[in-house]
Parts: C-alpha cells; sequence; structure tokens
C-alpha cells in the first residue's frame, strides 16, 4: 500500500470516528470530557517530568537539607528559596517528587491492568469457548478468589513473590513484584466477562461458519470472537486502572509496595502521614490530593464509556 492510498484511509477512518455515535456523546458530556483533560494533563506531567519539575528529588547532589519543612510558597529562613508546594523533611521539592511518584503510580496501574487484561481474557476465551471441566475449573478458581479482598490477593501474592526474590534484588523487583501482585488479584472480573460474551458470540453464524472451513479453536478464538468481545473489556480496564492505582498506594502507604528509592504516590502519602500533626499538613495533603484526582477522573472516564458503550442508553 502506497502513501497515497494510505493517507485517504486514514482521513476516512478519522472521519468515521468523529461521526459516531461515541464521539458525538463525548462531545455532549462535560463530564468527561473535563475529566480526560485532567487525566491528560496529569499523565502528560508525569511522562515529561524530568522537563518540567524544577529539580531531580532523588539525586542526593541537588538536595539541601535546610530547605527541609519550607511551606508553599513561602521563603526558607536559612536559604530564602521558596518552593511552589513547599517541600518534605529532607528539603526535597514537593512538586518535583509528585510529578516523579506519578510516574510509577501510573505505570504500575497501567502494567497490573494489562496483564490482568492478558490473564483474564485468555481464560475467559477458553472457558468460554471450550467449556466442560475446563471452564468448571476457570470460574470456580475465580469464584474462590473472588471470595477474599483483592487487597487481601494482592498483598499474599507480593508477601511470597518477595519473600522467594533474593534478599540482593529486592528493591529493584520490587516494582515489578507489586505489578504481578496487582495483577493476579485482578483478573477475575475480565474472565467472567469475556466468558460470557465468548458463550453468546460463538453460537452467532460467522463462528459456525468458520467452524466449516476449518478454521481451528485458537484462530477462531483471537481472529472472530475476540474483536467481537472487547467493548466491554475496554470499559472495565479502565475502571480498573483507577482501582489499580489505589491498590497500588494503599500497598505503598502500608509499606509493602514501591521502595523508598523508586516512592510512589502511597509511598509520599505514608511519609507524608508522619507529619501531619506536626503542622507540615503539605506533605500529606498535595500527594493525596493528587492521587484522588488521578483516580477520580480515570473513574469518572470508565463510566461514561460505559455509557456510552451501552446501545440502550443511545
Amino acid at each position: 500500500m502506497t502513501d497515497a492510498t494510505q493517507k485517504p484511509i486514514e482521513q476516512s477512518r478519522l472521519r468515521v470516528f468523529l461521526d459516531s455515535d461515541v464521539f458525538y456523546m463525548f462531545k455532549k458530556s462535560p463530564v468527561a470530557i473535563v475529566s480526560t483533560v485532567v487525566f491528560l494533563t496529569l499523565v502528560l506531567s508525569a511522562i515529561f517530568a524530568p522537563l518540567i519539575a524544577p529539580t531531580n528529588p532523588f539525586d542526593p547532589a541537588s538536595l539541601n537539607l535546610m530547605n527541609g519543612f519550607t511551606g508553599p510558597m513561602t521563603p526558607n529562613a536559612f536559604t530564602g528559596e521558596s518552593f511552589l508546594l513547599g517541600t518534605d523533611d529532607q528539603g526535597r521539592d514537593l512538586f518535583s517528587t509528585i510529578l516523579y511518584g506519578m510516574r510509577v503510580s501510573l505505570f504500575v496501574g497501567v502494567a497490573a491492568v494489562m496483564l490482568a487484561m492478558l490473564i483474564g481474557i485468555t481464560l475467559g476465551l477458553i472457558s468460554g469457548y471450550v467449556g466442560g471441566w475446563t471452564e468448571t475449573i476457570i470460574m470456580r478458581t475465580a469464584d474462590v478468589q473472588l471470595t477474599f479482598p483483592s487487597i487481601l490477593v494482592a498483598m499474599l501474592i507480593f508477601g511470597v513473590a518477595k519473600g522467594i526474590t533474593p534478599v540482593e534484588y529486592r528493591d529493584q523487583m520490587a516494582i515489578w513484584v507489586l505489578i504481578l501482585a496487582i495483577g493476579l488479584s485482578d483478573w477475575v472480573q475480565f474472565a467472567r466477562v469475556v466468558r460470557g460474551a465468548t458463550m453468546v458470540e460463538k453460537r452467532k453464524e460467522y463462528v459456525e461458519a468458520a467452524r466449516l472451513i476449518g478454521r481451528t479453536p485458537f484462530s477462531i478464538m483471537l481472529r472472530h470472537i475476540l474483536p467481537n468481545v472487547l467493548s466491554p473489556v475496554l470499559v472495565i480496564a479502565t475502571i480498573s486502572l483507577a482501582l489499580a492505582i489505589i491498590a497500588e498506594a494503599t500497598l505503598s502507604f502500608l509499606g509493602v509496595g514501591a521502595p523508598a528509592t523508586q516512592p510512589s504516590l502511597g509511598t509520599l502519602i505514608r511519609i507524608g502521614q508522619g507529619f501531619l500533626f506536626s503542622g507540615e499538613w503539605w506533605i500529606l495533603l498535595f500527594p493525596a490530593v493528587t492521587l484522588l484526582t488521578l483516580a477520580l477522573s480515570v473513574n469518572l472516564l470508565g463510566d461514561w464509556l460505559r455509557d456510552a458503550l451501552n446501545p440502550r442508553l443511545r
């Protein structure tokens, strides 16, 4: 395909999207627009943190302990420097620390949701298409996991995975262990939704036609059924992202999440909680507000997407 033909195709796809019901509902929803703008602003701020942040809060050479406990927009009594959101006990600029902390929280949240989607979609397709004992084993496993709160499952998986990790690699592997723990605790809802949709799709004529021409079960699940069950999966993934970010913050707040060398928003909240009653309220307040704003914007966007993809509400 040449560049001359590729460009009209891309333009036609853009035109189809701009004329779609989903985009029309997006333009008519102030909540969706505001939540999208807020979420994208926070994400881009985290991605470009090295360019936006005044300092690198994790570079010991840039720290000055004399700047510790400086209030927001208040000149320091010793150095005369002022900071937009103040500093923590080590003299780190809180604005820079929040930007870098968001990078960790977003990375863990997105990676955990992708892992949960991979596991849940795979098991959901297999259980819904194959059926029999395979479906029974997968769904009963899912039912057992649903009897426990996901945060407890994540803590259990994190503890076991960290326990078998060599001591010298625990800090380096802590983020990946955290992703594994949250992802394994969140696959059930993807599997149940995909299973139900697969059981409906596999009885339709296009699947029967694919069987008649000799398509393998793997090819039918991947090329024919999967594209038709992705709409509810995208909605769940959006909402699950907010839950994954909150789960990471909860685990880090409890001291079983991100290490001190790679602090996330949850770690910053845990640090700030120790100074709340001594008067340095900003160390806790600003990371907590950032976390709530990030999670709320994703959640509102997921709620709108759920309604937009529901044909009964169009």
